[in-house]
This record gives C-alpha cells, sequence and structure tokens, in this order.
C-alpha cells in the first residue's frame, strides 16, 4: 500500500504491466535520458502499443497464456482488453529534446512526454519548454509543431547511443 504515487520505466507492455501490479501510479518509455536521442523511446513506446495492439486481437479464451508469455498480471492482462489502454497515464520519457519528438511521442500513444535536458541544455531553455508545451498540445496539427519549432536557438547536443559504454546506458537498468 503505497501512500506516494510513482512513476516506473518499461521497455515493453509486459514490464508495464508488472510495474502497474506492483503499484506504479504512471508510467514512462526507458528511453536513454540525457542523449537527444529519441531512438530508444521510439522503440519503446512502439513496444507498448504493439502489445496492446496484441491484447486487443486475441481471443478471451488465450488472454492467460499471453498474459503467462509477457510476465504480465492476469487482472491487467483481462482489463487491458477490455479498455484498450494501460490503466494509468502513459508517459514518453528519455531523449526527447525538440518540439518534434514530443508531438512524435503523442502520436505514437503516449499522453504525455517528461522533458528534461532537451529542455535544459539547449541554448534557450524558455523557449524551447514552451514549444515543447504547444507541440504536445497540438500534436497533430504539422502547421503548429512547425511554427513553434522555428526560432529555437541550438538543441541540446546529440549523443550517439552506440557510443556510449554498456554499463553507462540507462535505459536497460531496473527490473
Amino acid at each position: 500500500d503505497f501512500k506516494i504515487p510513482f512513476v516506473c520505466g518499461c521497455r515493453n507492455l509486459g514490464e508495464a504491466l508488472r510495474r502497474i501490479g506492483e503499484g506504479a501510479a504512471m508510467i514512462r518509455t526507458k528511453g536513454e535520458a540525457g542523449t537527444g536521442n529519441i531512438v530508444e523511446a521510439v522503440r519503446h513506446m512502439r513496444a507498448v502499443m504493439d502489445g496492446i495492439r496484441r491484447i486487443q486481437k486475441t481471443p478471451q479464451e488465450e488472454l492467460m497464456a499471453l498474459a503467462k508469455e509477457i510476465g504480465a498480471p492476469f487482472e491487467l492482462v483481462a482489463e487491458l482488453k477490455k479498455t484498450a489502454r494501460l490503466p494509468v497515464v502513459n508517459f514518453a520519457a528519455g531523449g526527447i529534446a525538440t518540439p518534434a519528438d514530443a508531438a512524435l511521442m503523442m502520436q505514437l500513444g503516449a499522453e504525455g512526454v517528461f522533458v528534461g535536458s532537451g529542455i535544459f541544455k539547449s541554448s534557450n531553455p524558455e523557449v524551447v519548454a514552451k514549444a515543447i508545451v504547444k507541440a504536445t498540445s497540438h500534436y497533430q496539427d504539422p502547421e503548429i509543431i512547425a511554427e513553434v519549432s522555428k526560432k529555437l536557438g541550438s538543441a541540446m547536443p546529440g549523443l550517439d547511443i552506440k557510443k556510449i559504454p554498456a554499463d553507462e546506458l540507462l535505459a536497460p537498468r531496473g527490473w
């Protein structure tokens, strides 16, 4: 019985449902934070959303086997079958650095975004923050996304994830 809500990261639907079963009040993708490289966040969000679509297509009588396969609590898999969404808010995080990144994650199924380094390592944090908020709110409007993406100054310098030593990567950490 947790009294303080907490967020947990996930790389796929099984991880998301296990964390929710353990008490997570919010879920976020486990993209590689601080890199400005959105590739992992996209991969993880797609895996979560693909898992949700898979459950939607699975016949009711096969849900128990699917829950076992992905290592998720059956009750949550059954609930997801009915609602077609996670029972908690699903954020995207890790590598989001631009308004276009934030809009993309919303288009992929995120219900919100976490952005830190993408704002604070840019040359104009206040302008970038406002632009990301607007892009997140209007993620289905390419004209607004294009407009708020102008005159932002320099974005945070991006890092190539392949050049980061494996023991320094953040996304694989946890359980």
